[in-house]
């Protein structure tokens, strides 16, 4: 158990950038962190009007806000426990998770609020609507009454704790339940993770001691709140770390990023691979690719000024002043990292999952990890390769340490099939680590094919090279009839810049199909490619739900 308690290391945060920006939504208010104290305040006045008590738990849905981050906050500090839910699951999906956790109350976005029923959440006593924190529905007349006087109640509750140095909240030990995190996984229903201060704690440290925070840094934030990797480094990390973070709460498309990024310009820029790979395939790749560009690239010195003009206007795209770009939430493709480690961006990449809240492994920057590897292992987490094949070294990564879940809640089969009785978290992916204790992963072991001649084969390594040939945006491998067969969506820009109708997009993708086989090995060859003309459903971290695609196979 670490000796730093996240409780009282937010309390101490608060105190110390008392008067400075905090939190923002994108165009919107701001909140300084003394706010943010009242705000909290508020809240524990409220909830212990209500009778909650410690371990409760109190769920909360919505797209990225500051009012999102105070409820997380104002629920923790107070030792109830947070159930962030994703706001893209289903209004049934939402109410299985309420009912499922036993929520007291439930604060919520409008939208969404409108059409969830409360009769299917029999715990609810009442719901808060996230943008003013006023109440949507109770079950009876005390939570109104107590939310009216609220304001005033809680500053004569409080008095002694609202200014700055004199701020404490309950002592909540960093051993507590802090959160119940349900996955949005790829292979099948949500289960609630069940996280402790300790791991929140675990990640918060890593993540301040390698990435240069300082105070008054502006982060710009779009990566969902209700997944542990935006929750993780877009809000709780900065927090401590005295940042302002300004929190997109509308979809963000590429327009809406990109003028984010122009008008904050942040020190630290969280991404999923989807929208840097996409950066790569659309705009750098084309020019490239043409005749003039590739005599340049060929010229001594003068690939080198190409190289840094490329550097400099993806520099400016992000805001021109980010210290550094981290990747995660899923693999990034390794062609299009090698070529951005080439030009000098300065990308790292971690690996992770739910249950470790999420960090298991951080590539940092300086110590030029190779291209291809996840980072060595944080120094709060231990790793070993279980079932390591004896020529590749491969097996199943599994982990153990300060950040890895207490299991899944009321769900002991589940827990004991993912934590054995020493401790050691099947991830389910498989990989290596080299001799300088670098982890490479080569795939999931449930997506792992084994094919009729004995070879097991790995659709993350092929889809990584489909993804790079003309005209493809993603794609899956999956078997049938025996057999390897490719599904592609097409990048439907490119496929216009082409002027491709019809059946030729068919035709370059069979084209495309041919090309690749002829790199691979026999038993890694592609017998059937079927393009898709509808995009791949995906988590909220933009992983592909595989197992929505096994009909194909």
């Amino acid at each position: 158990m670490l000796k730093e308690n996240f409780v009282a290391t937010v309390a101490e945060s608060i105190n110390k950038f008392w008067d400075d920006k905090c939190y923002s939504n994108l165009d919107g208010d701001t909140l300084t962190y003394g706010e943010l104290a009242h705000l909290i305040l508020k809240l524990h006045h409220i909830f212990g009007e209500l009778g909650i008590k410690r371990g409760d738990r109190l769920g909360i849905v919505g797209r990225n806000s500051a009012h999102w981050c105070v409820t997380y906050l104002a629920a923790t500090t107070y030792g109830a426990v947070i159930v962030p839910i994703l706001p893209d699951f289903t209004s049934a999906e939402i109410e299985h998770i309420v009912r499922h956790s036993a929520c007291r109350l439930l604060f919520v976005a409008d939208s969404i609020n409108d059409r969830l029923e409360e009769s299917k959440m029999e715990s609810l006593e009442g719901t808060f609507l996230l943008r003013d924190f006023s109440v949507a529905w109770s079950k009876g007349k005390k939570l109104p009454a107590i939310a009216e006087s609220a304001d005033t109640d809680f500053q004569k509750q409080y008095a002694d704790k609202l200014a700055a140095g004199q701020l404490t909240f309950p002592a909540v030990g960093n051993e507590d339940l802090a959160a119940i995190v349900y996955t949005s996984g790829t292979t099948g229903f949500s289960k609630g993770v069940m996280l402790n201060g300790n791991s929140l704690m675990a990640n918060i440290l890593f993540f301040n001691s390698c990435v240069d925070l300082v105070p008054g840094d502006q982060m710009v934030s779009f990566l969902p709140l209700a997944h542990v990797f935006g929750c993780a480094f877009d809000f709780l990390a900065p927090t401590v770390a005295g940042c302002h973070v300004i929190y997109i709460e509308k979809i963000p498309t590429p327009k809406v990023l990109v003028a984010a990024f122009q008008k904050y310009r942040p020190k630290v820029v969280m991404s999923v691979p989807l929208i840097i790979e996409k950066i790569y395939r659309n705009r750098i790749k084309p020019v490239l690719e043409t005749p003039k560009m590739q005599f340049l690239l060929k010229v001594p010195g003068l690939n080198k000024l190409v190289y840094k003009k490329i550097h400099d206007q993806i520099y400016e795209v992000f805001g021109g002043q980010f210290k550094e770009m981290v990747i995660g939430g899923a693999a990034i493709n390794k062609d299009i990292e090698a070529f951005f480690r080439q030009i000098g961006l300065r990308m790292t990449c971690g690996y992770g999952m739910t249950e470790c809240g999420p960090l298991i492994s951080y590539s940092v920057y300086d110590d030029q990890p190779p291209t291809g590897s996840v980072g060595r292992i944080i120094p709060y987490m231990e790793c070993r390769i279980a079932n390591a094949h004896p020529e590749t070294g491969i097996g199943e990564v599994q982990v153990r340490g300060e950040n890895r879940m207490l299991g899944y809640y009321l769900d002991e089969e589940a827990t004991n099939e993912a934590i054995d009785p020493d401790g050691w978290l099947q991830t389910g992916d498989l990989g290596r680590i080299d001799e300088e204790g670098f982890l490479y992963l080569t795939g999931r072991s449930k997506n792992m094919i084994l094919t009729s001649s004995g070879q097991n084969v790995f659709p993350e390594e092929i889809e990584s090279q489909l993804n790079n040939l003309p005209c493809v945006e993603e794609s899956l491998v999956v078997e049938h009839d025996g057999r390897l067969m490719a599904l592609v969506y097409p990048d439907l820009e490119s496929v216009d810049k082409a002027c491709l109708r019809g059946k030729q997009v068919e035709e370059m993708m069979e084209e495309n199909r041919r090309f690749l086989n002829v790199k691979l090995p026999g038993y890694c060859q592609i017998a059937k490619l079927k393009v898709l003309y509808e995009e791949f459903e995906k988590t909220p971290t933009k992983k592909i739900k595989r197992r929505l695609y096994n009909a194909f196979s």
